[in-house]
């Protein structure tokens, strides 16, 4: 999960994996594989940043174990 912007200030997370492409027309547009666009205030490069972070790091949290 990464930590955005809306364009009104307000701060929400998506879940990155559901991030089909990124574009700056000019705002940052996000496109998600399931076809939602969501506007975000941070630039494409910062999307992509946030992005590779959670990819590293969701395979250093460790899972809870079910017993």
């Amino acid at each position: 999960m990464i930590k955005l912007t809306r364009l009104d200030g307000e701060a929400f997370i998506l879940n990155a994996d559901l991030i089909k492409y990124v574009e700056q027309r000019p705002d940052t547009f996000i496109t998600l594989t399931l076809g939602d666009r969501i506007v975000v205030g941070e630039t494409p490069d910062e999307v992509l940043q946030k992005t590779i972070d959670y990819q590293r790091n969701k395979r250093l949290v460790p899972e809870v174990g079910v017993q």
